[in-house]
């Protein structure tokens, strides 16, 4: 399941969310969970992906 980072721009705590494709698709309403603002940014992070194959 991905996980997805943001920062709460009222408090200015960093936090994560993990949500599969389908309900990140939906476009939830994320809240912070350390003040309940939804004055969030998402922010920008790297992936990896682990398959049986070579490159």
């Amino acid at each position: 399941m991905p996980a997805y980072e943001y920062e709460c721009k009222d408090c200015l705590k960093d936090f994560t969310v993990f949500l599969s494709l389908k309900e990140y698709g939906e476009k939830p309403e994320i809240k912070c969970p350390h003040c309940g603002s939804d004055y969030i940014l998402r922010k920008f992070t790297g992936f990896f992906a682990k398959t049986d194959r070579k490159s």
